[in-house]
């Protein structure tokens, strides 16, 4: 289920700060720190995104 992209606008990287980038359409849902230096990717879990810098894997 896609993220609002009304949401996407203002969220921002728990970790960093830096702009999210929506990939919902993939598989595993995530939204993905755009920061060359963190990188995060954040899970959505039934179209709710789960902010937490715990609940982030660091993309290979």
């Amino acid at each position: 289920m896609p993220v609002e992209a009304s949401l996407i606008e203002i969220l921002a990287c728990p970790a960093c700060h830096a702009p999210l980038e929506d990939r919902t359409g993939a598989d595993p849902a995530e939204l993905i720190c755009t920061s060359a230096d963190c990188g995060l990717a954040y899970p959505v879990r039934d179209g709710i995104p789960v902010l937490l810098v715990d609940e982030a894997r660091r993309p290979a």
